[in-house]
Formats: C-alpha cells, structure tokens, sequence
C-alpha cells in the first residue's frame, strides 16, 4: 500500500467517523437512544456478515476464542456504545468526541490488570496527566454532580471504559478468524443485547420514520460503521496496529468542527485543553512506538 493511498485511507476513516457524532445527535432528536443504537449495530451486522459471507471462507465462529471475541466485542465494544448515545442527549457531539481520545490510555490500565503488561514510570506519568486531561473535559463540579451536562460527560466516559474493555478482552481470546466476520457477528450480539435493553426502558418505536432519523441511521451503519471498519482493518493489516490507532486522535477535531458548523454546538476553551493534555499523556505512554514511527519517517 503506497503512503499515498494510505493517508488517503486514513483521513477518509477519520471523517467517517468524526461525522458520526453529530449523525448521533440528529438522530437522538427524533429517536430513543438504545433503540437508535441498536438500529445502527442492527444495519451494519448485516453489511458486515454479508460481506465475510461472500468474501472470506472462515467467517463463522465455531472456535472457542472466536465465539469468546464475538461475546466479549458484543458487550462491551458495542453494547456499551449504547452510553455513548445515552449521553450525547446531554453532551455536545464534540465533547463527546474528545472524550474518545482517552481510549488508548484507559486500554492501557486495562491491559495492565487483565493481560499482566507493565507500566514504565514515565508510562504512568502518562496516564496520570491523562487523568488530568479527563478532569479538564469533564469538569465535575464537586458541590453538585449532577450540574449541567456533567452526568452525561460521566456516562459517555462509562463508553470510552467499556469500549477500552472490551478491545483488551478480545485481544485476550485471541481470535483466529476473520476480523470483518467477527466484528460483524460482535455487532449482531451487541445489537440484540442494545433491543433487550431498550425494551426494558420502556423505549418505543416513533409511529412515524423521521427523514433525519433515517438518514442518521443509514449514515451510522453504514458508512461510519460497516464501510469505516473495512477500512479501519485495512490499514490495520498494513500499516499496524499503533498507526491506525492513530485516527483516535484525528476524529475529535473533525467531529468538533462538523458539530460548530452543521449543528451550531461550542466546545469550550477546557475541554480543548484537555484534548491536548490527554495527547501529551498518550504520548508519554506510546512514546517508543511513536519515536519508531517517526525514526522510519512514518512510512
């Protein structure tokens, strides 16, 4: 893959992406959260198990480690996205956006308690000035919790856990089949589990389709999410795993801009703070992988 089509790749994926958090909001406008979730995984299981069907031989999980990946990406990587829409009721999609840079940082606490990987000391500088940048983007107010969009903050930083869960427990089962088929089949199981429980909160189906509704879900699901995976597992499979990751750090300025102009939102001056002080403590920690890059010229 030549670096051209790559940086081509990469910024196509980020705009997908980054464009997903305002389709979030629009589509929260006419939709009930988990109902509207579960539509988007519903959508994209499809394309992506359609897909693996055709184009791959091993794309059902008859292997002990691929039914663990399915269930483990079924319930944390997916289901828990469900709190990201819970709290994008509250938090503007550029907020929430920037909150998704604390992945790789939380991946790594994770990491270290269930995979028995180590911590350097300059590491955990990393992700304590990572935790400063959490404070600077969530801003609780000690007096009162529960003031402004606070709460929401909170559970779309419940998603950024659960999603850093669930990578790390899929990294432990240690799939062996195609990762399309098996992200698609973790969508499937997500999707079911985000019905069930929009079913027991009482969510129901509006009477009529918005076209804003629609067209949020058919965006999400298909573009943001079956087409921006093939993408994503493309340049994974070329480039890596560290320079994909890459893209986290690319979506919250783009959602951040599309929320501004398409939506009207403001992000404040902290929560942008925070955004550069969560990259400093990323990049402490991957400051290995980082040097690497730039020592073979990001090539």
């Amino acid at each position: 893959m030549s670096r051209l089509y790559a940086t081509a790749l990469f910024a196509v994926l980020a705009t997908m992406w980054g464009f997903s958090f305002p389709a979030i909001s629009v589509g929260l406008e006419h939709l009930p959260p988990l109902l509207f979730a579960a539509f988007r995984y519903d959508t994209a299981a499809v394309l992506l198990l359609g897909y693996a069907a055709v184009a791959t031989d091993d794309w059902r999980p008859a292997r002990r480690n691929d039914l663990e990946a399915v269930v483990w990406g079924g319930l944390f990587l997916v289901a828990g996205n469900g709190l990201l829409f819970i709290g994008q009721q509250t938090v503007p999609s550029g907020v929430a956006a920037i909150l998704q840079a604390l992945v790789p940082i939380l991946t790594a606490l994770w990491a270290l308690a269930l995979l028995g990987e180590r911590l350097s000391a300059v590491g955990a500088v990393g992700v304590a000035i990572g935790f400063l940048g959490i404070g600077l983007i969530v801003q609780p107010d000690p007096g009162n919790l529960l003031a402004g969009d606070t709460v929401g903050r909170l559970i779309v930083l419940g998603q950024v856990a659960s999603v850093s869960l669930g990578g790390v427990l899929v990294d432990r089962a240690a799939p062996s089949m195609e990762r399309v088929a098996m992200t698609g089949w973790a969508m499937l199981l997500g999707g079911v589990i985000l019905h069930a429980l929009s079913l027991g909160a009482g969510e129901t189906t509006p009477a009529t389709a918005a076209p804003a509704a629609l067209g949020a879900v058919v965006y999400l699901g298909v573009f943001s999410t079956a087409l921006a995976f093939v993408i994503y597992f493309t340049l994974l499979e070329r480039r890596g795993a560290f320079e994909a990751s890459l893209v986290a750090y690319l979506v919250p300025l783009v959602a951040t801009v599309a929320g501004v102009v398409l939506l009207g939102e403001t992000v404040g001056p902290l929560s942008l703070a925070g955004f550069l002080v969560v990259f400093v403590g990323f990049a402490l920690l991957k400051r290995r992988a980082l040097v690497d890059l730039v020592g073979v010229g990001v090539s």
